[in-house]
């Protein structure tokens, strides 16, 4: 066998090798993954092939196609591991993290939630070569549209301040700081005299405080002599109102009969003396 008819032999050999690992590279991947399609009108800007695929956060496959089905829809393929639980709850969201949606500094991947109760698996609608997965509406947490939200919303508060502090509303801030400004100058230069004033206070307090100590025993002894006059004094007083009460009514009867009759005056209280020719 000549050198030339050696090197053909050896080439397809090599040729049929490489071409029995691709086939089988393929098998074994086509056996290890699954294949579903999603489809959506949002823009897949950044989406790529073998773009990653995650499922709650976790990386479980590959996007295997993206193309444009219309001018207003797109078709993604998406090479899932077997095993991954898809069903027909999960929803699909393509969203671009990073820096920016472009570039190295960021990526745009897939990603699948299970939003839902319904834990059937996904079956192939007729007609249909793969089983479609629900879309969401696509989302972007990058930096450039973070700052992006951040300049509107700073642009926003700043629209809001020039609308609320006018010329006079501004004016009367400037004037209220004038006069707090002034208060704590005044406070400042008479804040000896706030102090002696302090110290005054607080010793009329003590005094005050010292002053009921002192006539705590003076009271006490009050309630005492009251106590005493209660006990002895009022029982005499009261007699005495009774015979002066007694000795008033006595005079009213004097005073009555001498009313009726004025020779009580002359011949006293004892009964007359009978005339002649009167019976004794």
């Amino acid at each position: 066998m000549s050198v030339e008819h050696r090197a053909r032999v050896l080439f397809g050999l090599l040729l049929f090798a490489g071409t029995a690992a691709v086939l089988a590279w393929y098998l074994g991947t086509s056996a290890r993954y699954s294949t579903f399609e999603i489809r959506t009108a949002d823009p897949a800007s950044g989406l790529i092939a073998d773009s990653p695929v995650e499922f709650h956060g976790v990386e479980v496959g590959k996007v295997r196609q993206v193309r444009l089905v219309d001018p207003r829809s797109i078709s993604i393929l998406l090479n899932i591991r077997r095993g991954t639980p898809i069903t027909r709850a999960t929803v699909a969201t393509i969203t671009a993290r990073g820096l920016a949606t472009r570039g190295f500094t960021g990526y745009v991947y897939v990603a699948l939630e299970d939003n839902g109760v319904d834990a059937r698996p996904l079956a192939v609608p007729p007609g249909e070569s793969y089983p479609l997965i629900p879309t969401a509406p696509s989302r972007v947490v990058t930096l450039d549209t973070s700052i992006s939200e951040v300049k509107q919303d700073v642009q926003q508060l700043t629209d809001l301040l020039h609308t609320v502090l006018d010329q006079k509303t501004v004016e009367s801030l400037k004037r209220s700081v004038d006069d707090l400004r002034k208060v704590t100058e005044v406070l400042a230069t008479n804040s000896q005299r706030l102090d002696v004033m302090i110290s005054s206070a607080e010793r009329t307090t003590v005094n005050a405080e010292r002053l009921s100590r002192d006539l705590k025993p003076l009271l006490e002894s009050s309630q005492q002599v009251v106590r005493a006059l209660q006990n002895e004094i009022l029982p005499e007083t009261d007699d005495a109102i009774v015979r002066v009460n007694e000795l008033s009514t006595s005079l009213k009867e004097i005073s009555t009969e001498i009313e009726r009759n004025p020779a009580v005056l002359v011949r006293g209280r004892s009964p007359p003396t009978p005339g002649p020719g009167e019976k004794k």
